[in-house]
């Protein structure tokens, strides 16, 4: 018989208990549905969960928290909510909403989660951001002064948009807003900027159609469209935008220049009021909560143009990336005043220079679209979007129905960042145009009354009618900016004047053709320079001289 020694097997004993390690519990808030229905569920027993924090129901349908009070949790249901009954277990999962973000979802159509529904297979994203975040404060941000052309004669010329800029599109229904949005997308093709697409409240045809039109124009290669259809929850339509405005922002915050419409907050805002009164919050002024205003502001205010982030480098090192030279960055990411007061206080300063970063000078454009009642740009909604952003294109319903498209209305539209979003030509060539077609319009109402006119202002109104032509275009048919600036300086300095207003259109698409194959030097040096320099405008004067002789 084998002898057993006592100490031995008290040693192997304590080894074992040295070596065993307890399993990690892990505590988790268990809260119970005490009331569900119509999207919205009241939980009880979640007293550490934080506002906007992800729930998850024991049938694995997710809503996000909406309501913090005394005794229980407003919770919003993404998703369905049949299934959801009372006595239901609830956990917080500990981290607020998120989609996925990047490259892999160009070209894509996805819903208000992030998650595929365009049947092509699931997203391999690697990347996720939370759908509300802070905006960009003021030093972080830097003038809008880069033209983001839309291709539409009348917006570049009158109203122009510029990167990281607001600019509220505005109407009644069926005046063309979501054209001018698409028309917008399909002009950047190859111009460096990513479009986000958000549809609330649509008809799934009509985003379908939509995706249609820009497939068929090649302009998914660069656009993301976020659907959240009539049919799904108001609480998907809430959150839809927030999931653009995240998607895009990673972009901007990559260096990269981002487009993102909504289309269209007027349905967001409807989407708010009802998860907001089936939760019993106090409600306000047409029946809108208190901080309606808030839920817009926040939103938009997320578009910028970054500034520029610099860092000090050795001088030579010609790739220093982000990283400076040998893996060091010298002082970190700062802004110019920043860095260049950090250099002088150097003692070597003459060994090292300034260079931005690959992150730096990316930008953020919203372009919301807001949808009025007979033209009440006074309602509530329409008010306070107008007060957020930094201008409005207001399409006007007699214009869309006289035949004039798009219906940009210039006495109510404007842009509050003007001349520095548009090329130097352009704003030299268009400068007066938008007060010429206010007195234009003015004047032919008043010459309606048929009183007798005088001859300047007979040539007035006819010099006004074909600038009107000139201004109408065709759907889903951007014009790059050196044929705008042709065009629209041939015609504001009479080169049209004695065109048949009926045959604008032919004479437009003239006038682009011959100046484009005879002189192409004009288009090249517009391009190159985006001035409108003397040698320039000697030739396209020679051209439209020549063209104009030959037309007829």
């Amino acid at each position: 018989m084998t002898d057993i020694r006592l100490p031995d097997i008290a040693a192997e004993l304590q080894k074992q208990i040295d070596a065993f390690d307890a399993p990690a519990l892990d505590a988790k808030e268990v809260g119970t549905v005490i009331e569900a229905g119509d999207g919205i569920a009241r939980v009880s027993g979640l007293g550490g969960i934080r506002n906007a924090e992800l729930v998850e129901f024991d049938n694995g349908v997710r809503g996000i928290v909406f309501n913090l009070e005394a005794d229980n949790v407003g919770i919003i249901i993404m998703g369905q909510y049949d299934g959801i009954d009372e006595g239901m277990a609830v956990r917080g999962l500990g981290y607020v909403a998120s989609v996925p973000v990047g490259n892999a979802l160009t070209g894509r159509v996805v819903n208000a989660l992030g998650e595929p529904v365009d049947g092509k297979g699931a997203i391999n994203a690697t990347e996720f951001r939370p759908i509300e975040r802070i905006a960009p404060g003021v030093i972080r941000r830097r003038d809008v002064d880069t033209p983001l052309q839309t291709g539409i004669k009348s917006i570049d010329a009158m109203t122009p948009v510029g990167r990281g800029q607001r600019q509220l599109i505005i109407g009644d229904r069926q005046t063309g807003k979501t054209a001018v949005c698409l028309d917008t997308i399909i002009n950047q093709i190859g111009k460096g900027v990513t479009c986000i697409y958000v549809a609330v409240g649509q008809k799934k045809s009509s985003v379908a159609q939509s995706v249609g039109v820009l497939e068929r124009a090649g302009a998914m290669d660069h656009t993301i469209v976020v659907s959240a259809s009539a049919d799904e929850s108001a609480a998907l339509q809430y959150i839809a935008p927030y999931t653009g405005c995240a998607i895009g922002e990673e972009f901007m915050e990559t260096g990269q220049h981002a487009l993102v419409i909504y289309d269209d907050l007027s349905k967001h805002a409807y989407a708010y009021r009802q998860v907001s009164l089936l939760l019993r919050r106090p409600p306000g002024r047409e029946a809108y909560p208190g901080d309606v205003f808030y839920l817009h502001s926040r939103l938009l205010e997320r578009a910028a143009q970054l500034a520029d982030d610099y860092i000090i480098v050795k001088k030579g090192d010609a790739d220093h990336g982000d990283a400076g030279v040998d893996g060091q960055i010298y002082g970190g990411t700062m802004g110019l005043e920043a860095a260049e007061e950090a250099i002088k206080a150097m003692d070597n300063a003459d060994d090292y220079e300034l260079a931005t970063t690959s992150t730096s000078g990316g930008s953020l454009t919203s372009l919301p679209i807001i949808e009025t009642l007979l033209g009440d740009v006074s309602a509530y909604i329409p008010t306070n979007v107008i007060s957020i952003t930094d201008g409005q294109i207001f399409l006007d319903g007699d214009l869309f129905y006289a035949g004039v498209r798009p219906a940009v209305n210039v006495g109510l539209s404007v842009s509050r960042v003007g001349g520095d979003a548009q090329t130097k030509a352009m704003k030299k060539v268009a400068g007066n145009l938008r007060l010429d077609m206010a007195a234009f319009r003015a004047l032919a109402a008043f010459a309606q009354l048929g009183s007798g006119l005088d001859k300047n202002t007979q040539a007035q109104l006819d010099r006004g009618s074909r600038l009107q032509e000139v201004l109408k275009q065709g759907q889903y048919q951007p014009m790059d900016v050196q044929d705008q600036v042709i065009v629209i300086y041939a015609a504001v300095n009479g080169y049209a004047d004695e065109v048949p207003v009926e045959r604008m259109a032919e004479w437009q698409e003239g006038v682009v053709r011959y100046v484009n194959s005879s002189y192409p030097d004009v288009g090249s040096s517009l391009v190159s320079t985006g001035k409108l320099g003397d040698e320039t405008v000697s030739m396209m004067k020679e051209a439209l001289e020549s063209f104009k002789g030959s037309w007829s």
